[in-house]
């Protein structure tokens, strides 16, 4: 769970609170400049990217997330900025960024980094691929292979945000998950119980219009 600015101060030593706030003053400079560097391999990043990079060596690796997801949004990181630190950084950089771009104003730009993330089988990637952001962009299609990949990969469901409202009576999820399940009982191996969660989410009827109420014996 990524933690906010007070919670990381509360938590964090004086040096480290002190990193974080250089770290953080740098990223909003570089928003209040509406700095846009050029994405070429000659230019320096901005040096709150610097930071980025180092945020667990700074403030420990049990907060290294939530610092990452700080700059970012206080950055107001671009499209240029999210997509060099994700395909540049280590698999827990790349957490951060996607853990943070439903928080980012990206809009559906930033979707070729949840593709990527979900063609891994690294399931820390995987978990932070289905977030928010998933959920408001990907589209049918690619949100169903999202789900079976948590499968495949035993990544618990409840990872993948808004799934009771996009699987609810979803008839392509539920032949989807179906053939899954074969699959697996025919090559004799055990069918996820979480399967059977989404499944009963997919074969439950989406609800619909209100009925209009009965007439009362006064009307």
């Amino acid at each position: 769970m990524l933690r906010s600015r007070e919670e990381l101060e509360g938590e964090l030593g004086g040096a480290a609170r002190a990193w974080l706030h250089e770290a953080l003053a740098e990223a909003a400079h570089d928003a209040a400049t509406g700095r846009t560097p050029d994405s070429g391999p000659y230019t320096a990043p901005p040096p709150w990217e610097l930071r980025y990079a180092a945020a667990g060596r700074h403030c420990g690796l049990e907060h290294a997330d939530s610092v990452r997801s700080l700059l970012l949004t206080e950055a107001r990181a671009g499209l240029p900025s999210v997509t060099r630190l994700y395909e540049q950084g280590t698999a827990a950089e790349r957490r951060a960024v996607l853990l943070t771009l439903h928080r980012l104003t990206l809009g559906a730009l930033a979707l070729p980094l949840v593709e990527d993330a979900l063609r891994t089988n690294d399931t820390r990637l995987v978990a932070a691929a289905v977030g928010p952001y998933a959920a408001e962009h990907l589209d049918p299609h690619g949100w169903r292979h999202a789900v079976l990949k948590c499968l495949f990969t035993e990544v618990p469901v409840e990872s993948v945000a808004g799934l009771g409202r996009r699987a609810r009576g979803d008839a392509e999820l539920a032949r989807m998950l179906g053939d899954f399940a074969a699959e697996r009982t025919a090559a004799g191996r055990p069918v996820p119980a979480d399967l059977r969660t989404v499944l009963a989410l997919a074969q439950t009827a989406a609800p619909g219009p209100c009925a209009p109420a009965a007439p009362t014996e006064e009307s």
